[in-house]
């Protein structure tokens, strides 16, 4: 009887959610379209948004799968990360969920944590303009923006048409407000609103738009693509950490040839990661960055992981290079390295914020790189043993690959890693370099020749 009693109370608090919803249907100025059309797959849904939305509504708000998700399905793609967008404010989001926590302060979010799966639930934004928690720069960017709205004002504030669409779960209902769908498919990528005002006000979404079109093979509309050019030196004032976060998406998207290849039509790449657009323009710096690309793309699309640190190690490194080169006039190489490692990480951390977790990752797969040269005595040995092998020995495939090392250096190694103890000692090359004294040992006090005195007379 308690079974039937609470299925009872619970299909009624569904049932109000979703009446509440179709009640709103009939203010909204958005195309509705149902299951029927849309053809969406729940499959692809993830269950925590989807128990997210139900939470929501059960406690009488609003709630919809937002953004790029509802894009992603609509294109028949299984989305990476789930947000939902509600009427609710965050503290009463914090109060439906007991994993959740309230984050941020140019934007204040809450996290709901299912699991391992963290849902990003925001409140419909109103106009930044507004009165109330709100700044801009003096170039327009927005600081901060806690000003809350309707769902209509939060569509408006939305970078794209394609991701201005909102699905309801419990209704399977999307809701495009500004002709998204048609956008998708047509495969364009329009701003919303006057996209020299958009930019200003987040300098990032040139670079969204540079990795939407390249990932989803859209093209940018030509009022939204105008200006990027004109407008690329407002990327100077986005805070570091913003664009690494963005520049990881970029090149961790599955498209990252292609989003290179976009940057610079949009000439974007100059000054985002220093002194890369210098690289791209060195023949064999240019082969081994787009190398490392490829293979970046390969492991995405085929489903494996893919290391950021490797991945910032490959396009910084040809300036490591050239700074080791300055630095080992006057200094022995292994230190000269080390220099050079510090002066690359300093001149980009004064643009692009890469997390310690990752430049210390970097470090050891650039140390490890003369030591691949060493094939003699143990130290072979003592690298196989290196944490950081694995990434190391890719990292030196790639150089092989460009030219920059003979290809049978990675051969080499291939093969010892595999071989058995004897044919590893076959293997080993004639130590060449000079040999080290040994030190003697110092003797000791006791060890030392008595002395005897004489007296003389007086």
């Amino acid at each position: 009887m308690i079974k039937k009693f609470l299925q009872k109370v619970f299909s009624k608090r569904e049932k109000a959610a979703i009446v509440i919803n179709q009640a709103d249907l009939g203010t909204t100025s958005a195309n509705v379209i149902t299951a029927k059309t849309h053809k969406i797959d729940r499959t692809l849904i993830s269950p925590s948004a989807l128990k997210t939305c139900e939470g929501l509504q059960k406690a009488g708000f609003q709630a919809y799968i937002v953004g790029g998700a509802v894009r992603d399905l609509l294109m028949q793609y299984k989305p990476k990360d789930f947000d939902v967008a509600t009427n609710a404010t965050p503290e009463e989001v914090y109060k439906i969920f007991r994993r959740s926590r309230i984050i941020g302060k140019r934007f204040r979010l809450v996290h709901v944590m299912w699991g391992n799966e963290t849902i990003e639930v925001s409140t419909f934004r109103g106009h930044h303009q507004n009165v109330g928690d709100a700044k801009t720069s003096d170039s327009g960017r927005i600081i901060r923006d806690n000003i809350f709205g309707t769902i209509e004002e939060d569509a408006v504030r939305r970078d794209f048409t394609a991701n201005a669409l909102y699905y309801d779960a419990a209704t399977e209902l999307v809701l495009d407000f500004h002709n998204g769908v048609a956008d998708l498919k047509a495969k364009l990528l329009r701003m919303i609103g006057d996209p020299v005002t958009r930019y200003q006000e987040d300098p990032v979404r040139m670079l969204r738009a540079v990795r939407l079109s390249a990932k989803l093979g859209l093209k940018i509309e030509a009022k939204t693509e105008a200006p990027i050019r004109q407008l690329a030196d407002l990327l100077q004032d986005v805070p570091p950490s913003r664009l690494f976060d963005e520049m990881l998406k970029l090149f961790l998207s599955g498209h990252a040839v292609e989003s290179i290849n976009a940057l610079r039509a949009q000439h974007l790449h100059h000054g985002l990661l220093p002194l890369l657009d210098v690289v791209l323009e060195q023949p064999m710096g240019e082969r081994f960055v787009m190398l490392a690309l490829k293979n970046t793309d390969h492991r995405i699309l085929n489903g494996k992981s893919s290391n950021p640190s490797f991945l910032f190690a490959t396009l910084l490194w040809h300036e490591v290079l050239a700074a080791w080169q300055t630095y080992q006039q006057g200094n022995p190489p292994i230190p000269a390295l080390h220099m050079a490692m510090n002066e690359v990480i300093d001149i980009q951390a004064e643009k692009m914020a890469i997390h310690n977790r990752f430049t210390s990752t970097m470090k050891e797969i650039w140390a490890m790189q003369p030591r691949f040269e060493q094939r003699s005595g143990k130290r072979p040995y003592a690298l196989l043993t290196h944490p950081r092998y694995r990434a190391g020995y890719d990292f030196l495939l790639l150089r092989c690959q460009s030219g920059e090392l003979p290809e049978d250096i990675g051969e080499w190694w291939t093969v010892f890693a595999d071989a058995s103890s004897e044919s590893r000692t076959a293997m080993l090359l004639p130590d060449t370099g000079p040999k080290k004294r040994r030190k003697r040992p110092r003797k000791k006090a006791s060890d030392a020749p008595a002395t005897t005195t004489t007296s003389t007379p007086d």
